[in-house]
């Protein structure tokens, strides 16, 4: 079949590994120095290993490669952590919630600025837009992070959306949102899963294709509720 999968270029590889070590799905292995695409069936097309590859010496093309075996991925996953779900996160065990300590717990001030906050339905020439701080993340991430109103939504305009299960490319509306606003800067929020790589790499591509110099960051949030990297 033809589908978007990673092309490697062993030139300007340099041997570094951070595109195997972001490769959440093992497709890409260490061989004599350099980075080699040894599984095309566990490329997803994503692209997590685009942001951490120094050199650019990864791109995407379109071309004839074996299907993106999701369970062969997983089965190989939980091999190695011992404890998968079948959406492809690693599991953790839940925590009970002390019910007295809830009692005692104020109310939480919601610090939403607009609606709606979907990516797919906001209107991309929406008033709020101009000199805004805009917040995109995966929608998973409010529900794991305990403070996500107080230390991310305050004072930016949010926008949700979840890669894994929304159709289209968010690169497109986002690119819209971003060439036609005064944006001032970009905050991306992701899960630590392999899947949320798609909004943090629609992002970007937004960035580049609007050719705007706009300051942005990647938190990543674990599925225990911390935050992974700044």
């Amino acid at each position: 079949m033809i589908r978007r999968i990673i092309k490697i270029d062993e030139e300007k590889c340099n041997g570094c590994g951070l595109c195997a070590k972001a490769c959440h799905e093992g497709a890409i292995e260490m061989i004599n120095g350099k980075a080699k695409l040894t599984r095309e069936n566990y490329c997803d097309g994503l692209g997590d290993c685009l942001p951490a590859c120094p050199t650019g010496a990864i791109t995407f093309e379109e071309r004839e490669a074996p299907a993106y075996d999701e369970a062969a991925v997983l089965a190989e996953k939980q091999k190695k952590a011992g404890n998968v779900l079948p959406c492809g996160c690693p599991g953790t065990q839940s925590k009970m919630i002390n019910r007295e300590t809830v009692t005692d717990v104020a109310p939480a001030v919601s610090q939403l600025g607009q609606w709606p906050v979907q990516i797919k339905l906001v209107p991309v020439n929406a008033p709020y837009f101009e000199n805004a701080n805009l917040l995109v993340a995966a929608d998973c991430t409010a529900f794991a992070y305990g403070n996500f109103h107080n230390e991310f939504i305050r004072n930016h305009i949010t926008l949700i959306g979840c890669p894994k299960l929304d159709e289209g490319d968010y690169a497109v509306k986002l690119t819209e949102i971003i060439s036609g606003n005064n944006i001032k800067s970009v905050t991306v929020v992701r899960m630590e899963v392999p899947c949320c790589g798609g909004i943090e790499n629609a992002v970007k591509r937004a960035l580049q294709v609007s050719q705007k110099f706009i300051p942005w960051r990647v938190v990543t949030i674990s599925t225990d509720g911390r935050i992974l990297e700044l």
